[in-house]
C-alpha cells in the first residue's frame, strides 16, 4: 500500500510550518491503523507511506478506515482538510534489511497517483481477492498503461459511501473524448493563436456528434506541452480516446496531422494527415469528425451528418482574425476580453457572413457586461441581442448563439419559457456544451428545479473536470442544498487545480457558515481577500467579513463608498447579500433592485441561501419574483 498526502507541496510553499503540523496529524492517524489491520509500515515516502500486509483483504479494509477517519475529521468545525491517496497491488516483494522492492512495489506506487483525493484504487490482483468480501462498490477503470509496463494492467475505484463519483464512468452514456492542444508547428511562433483556436474548432465540431462527450477547452489546455503518460490524462479526464495532432501554417498553406489514441493500450486507433489550402479548414474538420465517429465506431443519425456536412465558406483572412479572437476570449481580464471583441469585429467587417464571429462577438460582449460593466446596459444587451440572432440567421446551428439568446430571454426578457426553449435547442446542437449545461443549471436553479439543477450540474462538472469555475458554482449550489461532504469534494478540488487561487478560500468561507464555524469562515473570507485578483472586489469581500464579526459599521461603511463609484460586475449582488446579513433589508432591495436593472442578477443564489430566508419572507422579495416571471 502507498499512500500520499494530497496538496502537501503547495501547502508547505504557502506555510511551511502548518504544512509540517499536518504532516505530523495524519502520520499520528495513519499509523495506529496499519497496526490496527495488521500491516506493517516499511517506510515514510515524506507525504505519505509504503505499507506491507499479509493480507489483501485486510489492506483494503485498512485503506477504507484510514480515508473515514480522515472523512470524519475533516468534517469537523475549524479544521484544516486532510486528504490521501491510496494505492494497492499484490505481489511478490524482495526484502532487504528494512525496505522492500520489486516490481509488485512500482506498481502500487503507480496506483496511488490515479486515486482521487479522499479516494482508493487497487489492481485487478487485489480486485479478484476482495471482490463480494467488502460491501464497498468497485468500479473498472478504463485499462490503465502504467509507467515500465508493457502491458495495460486492470485497476478499480473503491467507491466510499461519503463521496459522489467525479467522473462518470466511460462504460456508461457517450464515448467520452478529450482533444489535446494540437502542436504548433508552424514557422512564426506568434501562429500559436491558429492551433489553439483549431484545438477550440474541433472540439465544437466533435461536440454536435450526441453519442460522444467531448471534455472542454478549459480542462484540456492543462496539458499544451505535457509530459503526462496517455494514460494519466485518460484517467484524470475520465476518458477512453484522445486526438492528439499538429498544424503548420505557411501563407495558405495548411499541413494538419491528427491521430486517435486509445487510452486502455495506448495504441494508435486511426491517423492521417492533411496537405490543404486555408479557404479547405472546414472541411478539414469534418473529415476529421467523421473519421473520429467510424474509428470509434459510432454511427452518425441523419441530422448529425447534416451538420457535418453543411458547407461553410469564410474569407481567410476573417477566419484568421476569428480564431485570435477566440483565443483572447478565454484570456482571464478585461483587456484580453477587449481585444478579443477587437478581433471578433474585425473578423464581422472583412466577412459580414462569419457566423462564429457574430456568435463570439455577442459571446465576448456578455462576458464584459456581466464581469465588467463599463457601457450602457441598454447598448450592451440589446447589441448582444442583434449579433446572436445574426449569427443564427447566417448558421441555424450554432449553439453558442443559441446560449445567447437563453441568457437574454431568462435575464432582461423574463421570458422563462423562450429561455429553456434555447437552452435546450443549445444543448441539442452541442451536447457536450459545458457552460450552456452550467448556465441552463442556474437557470433551473432560480426556478427551485433542485433535481434538474442538480443533473445540469453535473453534466457540466463531466465535460469540463479540471474547470475550477465549474467546480466553484456547483460547490455553492451544494452548500445551499445541505450537501455539505459533496460541496468539500468540490473545494478541496479547487484548491488541487488553483493552490494559489480565490476561488478555493470564497467556497470554504461559505461552507464553514453552513457548518456554524464562523471562526474558521472569518479565516477563510481574510485568504479570500487577500489571494482576490480584482481590486474592486476586495473591499466587498472584507465588508462580508466584517458583517459576520459584527463589525457592522465597518461593513455599512465600505458600502456607502461603493456607492460613489462606477457599478462592477455583480458587486451589486454581493452588496445585497452582505446587507442581508446585516439585517439592512431596505437596502438590500435597494441593491437587489440596481442588479435587476442591470440584467444582472442570478436570483438563485437568493432563493436557496438558508442566510437569505429573512430577505425571501419580505414581500417586497415576492414582488421581485414577479417582476422576474418567477413568482
Amino acid at each position: 500500500m502507498f499512500t500520499d498526502m494530497v496538496g502537501s507541496t503547495a501547502a508547505a510553499q504557502a506555510n511551511e510550518a502548518e504544512a509540517l503540523r499536518l504532516h505530523d496529524e495524519q502520520a499520528g492517524l495513519v499509523r495506529p491503523l496499519f497496526a490496527a489491520h495488521q500491516g506493517r509500515e516499511i517506510k515514510s515516502t515524506g507525504d505519505g507511506f509504503l505499507a506491507e500486509f499479509d493480507s489483501a483483504l485486510r489492506a483494503v479494509q485498512c485503506a477504507i478506515d484510514i480515508q473515514q477517519h480522515l472523512h470524519e475529521r475533516n468534517a469537523q468545525p475549524g479544521v484544516t482538510p486532510i486528504q490521501l491517496r491510496i494505492g494497492i497491488h499484490l505481489g511478490d516483494v524482495e526484502q532487504r534489511e528494512t525496505d522492500i522492492f520489486g516490481d509488485a512495489v512500482n506498481i502500487a506506487s503507480r496506483i496511488e497517483p490515479l486515486a482521487s483525493p479522499g479516494g482508493l484504487c487497487i489492481s485487478g490482483e487485489v480486485f479478484s481477492q476482495v471482490r463480494n468480501k467488502i460491501p464497498n462498490r468497485l468500479e473498472k477503470l478504463p485499462p490503465t498503461a502504467l509507467k515500465g509496463l508493457e502491458v495495460p494492467i486492470d485497476i478499480y475505484r473503491v467507491e466510499l459511501p461519503w463521496t459522489i463519483r467525479e467522473i462518470p464512468s466511460a462504460a456508461n452514456g457517450p464515448t467520452r473524448l478529450a482533444v489535446l492542444p494540437f502542436t504548433n508547428m508552424s514557422p512564426d511562433p506568434a501562429d500559436l493563436y491558429f492551433a489553439d483556436g483549431l484545438t477550440e474548432e474541433l472540439i465544437t465540431v466533435l461536440s454536435q456528434i450526441r453519442e460522444l462527450l467531448v471534455i472542454a477547452r478549459t480542462s484540456v489546455m492543462q496539458y499544451k506541452s505535457t509530459t503526462k503518460a496517455v494514460s494519466q490524462i485518460g484517467t484524470e479526464l475520465g476518458v477512453s480516446s484522445l486526438l492528439e495532432g499538429s498544424v503548420r501554417r505557411a501563407g495558405n498553406r495548411l499541413r494538419i496531422t491528427a491521430q486517435l489514441i486509445d487510452v486502455g493500450s495506448q495504441g494508435h486507433v486511426w491517423a492521417n494527415s492533411y496537405d490543404r489550402e486555408l479557404d479547405d479548414v472546414f472541411v478539414i474538420q469534418t473529415e476529421i469528425a467523421k473519421q473520429v465517429a467510424e474509428a470509434l465506431k459510432i454511427e452518425l443519425r441523419p441530422p448529425e451528418e447534416a451538420r457535418l456536412e453543411a458547407k461553410r465558406s469564410v474569407r481567410p483572412d476573417s477566419y484568421l482574425a476569428y480564431l485570435r479572437g477566440r483565443t483572447l476570449q478565454h484570456g482571464p481580464s478585461k483587456v484580453s476580453l477587449e481585444a478579443a471583441k477587437d478581433q471578433f469585429e474585425l473578423a464581422i467587417s472583412l466577412d459580414p457572413h462569419n457566423a462564429a464571429a457574430h456568435a463570439g462577438l455577442a459571446m465576448t460582449l456578455g462576458m464584459l457586461g456581466s464581469w465588467y460593466t463599463d457601457a450602457s446596459r441598454t447598448d450592451w444587451v440589446d447589441r448582444n441581442r442583434r449579433l446572436a440572432i445574426r449569427a443564427i440567421e447566417l448558421d441555424p446551428n450554432i449553439a453558442e448563439a443559441h446560449l445567447v439568446l437563453a441568457m437574454q430571454s431568462s435575464l432582461r426578457d423574463f421570458e422563462r419559457n423562450s429561455a429553456e426553449k434555447e437552452f435546450k435547442l443549445a444543448l441539442s446542437l452541442d451536447p457536450s456544451f459545458a457552460l450552456a449545461h452550467l448556465l441552463y443549471a442556474q437557470f433551473l436553479a432560480s426556478e427551485v428545479r433542485l433535481d434538474d439543477a442538480l443533473r445540469e450540474f453535473a453534466l457540466a462538472e463531466a465535460a469540463d473536470p479540471t474547470s475550477a469555475f465549474t467546480l466553484w458554482v456547483f460547490a455553492w449550489f451544494l452548500v445551499f442544498l445541505g450537501r455539505l461532504d459533496q460541496a468539500l469534494v468540490k473545494l478541496q478540488r479547487i484548491g488541487e487545480l488553483e493552490p494559489s487561487g480565490w476561488r478555493h478560500h470564497g467556497g470554504l468561507a461559505a461552507y464553514y457558515l453552513a457548518r456554524s464555524d464562523l471562526a474558521q469562515a472569518l479565516k477563510e473570507i481574510q485568504l479570500y481577500e487577500e489571494r482576490s485578483t480584482e481590486p474592486r472586489f476586495k473591499p466587498i469581500i472584507r465588508a462580508w467579513g466584517y458583517a459576520l464579526s459584527g463589525e457592522k459599521e465597518k461593513a455599512r461603511a465600505l458600502l456607502r463608498h461603493e456607492e460613489t463609484l462606477p457599478e462592477f460586475g455583480q458587486i451589486p449582488v454581493n452588496a445585497a447579500q452582505i446587507c442581508a446579513e446585516l439585517g439592512d433589508l431596505e437596502d438590500c432591495f435597494r441593491w437587489l433592485d440596481k442588479a435587476f436593472r442591470n440584467h444582472n442578477l442570478p436570483i438563485w443564489l437568493f432563493r436557496l441561501d438558508p442566510r437569505t430566508a429573512q430577505v425571501r419572507g419580505d414581500p417586497r422579495f415576492q414582488a421581485l419574483l414577479k417582476r422576474m416571471n418567477l413568482a
